[in-house]
């Protein structure tokens, strides 16, 4: 094997390890979303879940689409929305 396949296996499996992380974010996402709306909670604003899902689907990205960093990031954000529209837990003063 020369150097340009391994190169080639490198990138193909660095890639595939990405967009595995991105869809398990994805899948958090939607459990999330999932999980607040049946317990009647406020899910946020609605542009963010759905903004989300269709960055990481749509090929147009701020990054080439072998490259899900921006995906994973939007992804991210979009959680830690969802998890900041929670109300917080009573605490005992």
């Amino acid at each position: 094997m020369d150097s340009t396949t391994t190169l080639l296996v490198v990138g193909a499996v660095i890639a595939a390890g990405l967009l595995a992380v991105a869809v398990g974010l994805l899948v958090r996402l939607v459990r999330a979303r999932n999980t607040l709306r049946r317990a009647g909670l406020p899910t946020g604003p609605r542009w963010v879940f759905w903004g989300a899902v269709a960055y990481l689907l749509l090929p147009t990205d701020l990054l080439p689409d072998p490259v899900y960093l921006d995906d994973i990031g939007v992804l991210l954000l979009a959680l830690r929305s969802l998890r900041a529209a929670r109300p917080l837990p009573p605490t005992d003063l």
